[in-house]
């Protein structure tokens, strides 16, 4: 029976031998890697090299853009499906290696079953073209401005933009061509290297330089400024901002080349190309560290309930993102506290620094803190999944104070010295990888000179807060029973 299948499939057209394909296999489903926190991103059997991402925005942001996303990637195993993480838009059709693939959906999958298997270590190449679409956006993805759209993918929210492996295990070099009318300006990740305007639209093209994760993938559009400048060792800056705004907002866009000063004196080099921030006339309720153009909402910056210092420890915060979870990304989402306490960590630090805001006193109220933050939250390393329909709500407390409370602790262990050289490490090893919590407690075993394995169990997975080295006197509030 086989012989015969093989020898009719040769002999069928592309499209109708993945029909009969389709029709020899089981129903498509949603499948995952296994994510302790969200099993059903990501998907196995490939790995992403990269994507090429072309969108026209019809120039309202209350219409779905047309997209083509082409992505190349190598089998890591044999495949006579291939699933993508993709939902939001609707599917023309699918290529794969140039030939017709039937799909379907399943879940929030896109499930494509090419005309021929791919065998372990064939290259893959998956043309989709569907819509983008931008209306009801309340999951993430597009982020909708006054004058156009913007990015938000964290944590998976990116295959509601377009189609991908959605988890940041498997990063991969991105290019965006974006076409939009004429009036308007287009910043993505990386670094522009064509544009074009022809009939009243205008082609930008923009190449990330290194790789990166999905969920940090940023396009705005809108009529906006972009200002540029000089960064530490001649790193081009770029902002993107309001337009109307731009004079503004000046007085704070011309502090990040002394924030990244700071930054580098503390864990080394900055890891990319270039860096800026994006101004985005939008309410979000956070701030986003998209790679080399962080997200900020406009009130940050122009309403006066916040704090000078404040603001500039927010910004402190995005920008140390880009070491910490965009260079260095999560293995796992229940790594995040790898991104979110070290951001958090160096934010204190800077207030500390330049602000007189005590980093010892934010660290003795974050570990009285720290067992009701447990209890309700779980533990720094393990947090509690997601509350259904809400996947952002696990950025809780425990991830940011309680997750740099652990690298108090570590410093306090291991003595200011070590736990610098753990900080530039980690960075420089790590560097453009996704890392594991097991990884970081290897790495400061081998700094340390000693096995801290079981520090990090006890601080990142423990019930209860293990006491704080050095400071015998701080007590945490422990929970009530019922």
């Amino acid at each position: 029976m086989l012989h015969i299948f093989r020898r009719l499939r040769a002999a069928l057209p592309a499209a109708a031998s993945a029909a009969l394909i389709t029709a020899a296999l089981p129903a498509p489903v949603p499948l995952g890697i296994g994510d302790p926190l969200f099993p059903d991103l990501g998907n196995p059997g490939y790995d992403v090299l990269t994507y090429d991402i072309g969108l026209t925005y019809p120039g309202r942001n209350t219409a779905p853009l047309s997209a083509v996303t082409t992505i190349d990637a190598l089998a890591t195993a044999p495949l006579q499906r291939v699933n993508l993480d993709f939902t939001g838009g609707t599917v023309r059709s699918v290529d794969v290696n140039g030939d017709r693939a039937a799909f379907a959906t399943a879940g929030e999958d896109l499930v494509v079953t090419p005309p021929h298997h791919v065998r372990r270590g064939g290259r893959l190449r998956i043309t989709v073209r569907h819509t983008s679409d931008p209306r009801g956006a309340t999951a993430g993805g597009w982020v909708r401005t006054k004058d156009g759209l913007a990015m938000a993918n964290q944590v998976d929210a990116a295959h509601r933009v377009f189609p991908c492996n959605d988890h940041p295990a498997d990063k991969a070099w991105f290019t965006f061509r974006v076409t939009a009318p004429q009036r308007l300006t287009v910043v993505a990740n990386g670094l522009p290297t064509a544009r074009r305007t022809q009939a009243g639209l205008t082609t930008w093209t923009y190449r990330t330089v290194h790789p990166m994760a999905t969920e940090l993938a940023q396009v705005s559009i809108g009529s906006s400024a972009v200002p540029h400048r000089a960064g530490p060792h001649g790193l081009p800056l770029r902002d993107v901002v309001p337009a109307a705004d731009r004079r503004k907002l000046e007085p704070w866009l011309k502090k990040t080349p002394g924030q990244l000063s700071w930054l580098e004196s503390k864990v080394g080099r900055y890891p990319f190309a270039t860096y800026g921030v994006l101004i985005a006339d939008t309410r979000t309720g956070f701030e986003l560290e998209t790679q080399t153009l962080s997200l900020f909402e406009r009130r940050l910056f122009t309403e006066p309930r916040f704090p000078a210092w404040y603001v500039e420890s927010v910004m402190v915060h995005e920008l140390a993102h880009q070491w910490f979870g965009d260079s260095v990304s999560p293995n796992r989402w229940s790594d995040l506290w790898l991104n979110e306490g070290h951001a958090t960590w160096y934010e204190a630090l800077y207030a500390d620094e330049h602000a007189g805001k005590s980093l010892t006193r934010r660290m003795h109220d974050a570990y009285r803190d720290s067992d009701g933050e447990r209890a309700q939250d779980g533990p720094p390393a393990a947090p509690k999944p997601p509350e259904p329909g809400h996947q952002i709500s696990i950025f809780r407390p425990v991830v940011y104070d309680g997750s740099a409370l652990v690298l108090y602790a570590l410093r306090q262990e291991i003595g200011a010295d070590a736990f610098q050289q753990v900080e530039r490490s980690w960075v420089r090893t790590y560097r453009y990888r996704s890392a594991t919590t097991a990884d970081f407690s290897a790495l400061a075993s081998r700094i340390a000179g000693r096995d801290l394995s079981g520090f990090f169990h006890d601080w990142l997975y423990g019930a209860r807060t293990p006491p704080m080295p050095g400071h015998p006197d701080w007590h945490s509030v422990r929970p009530k029973a019922g």
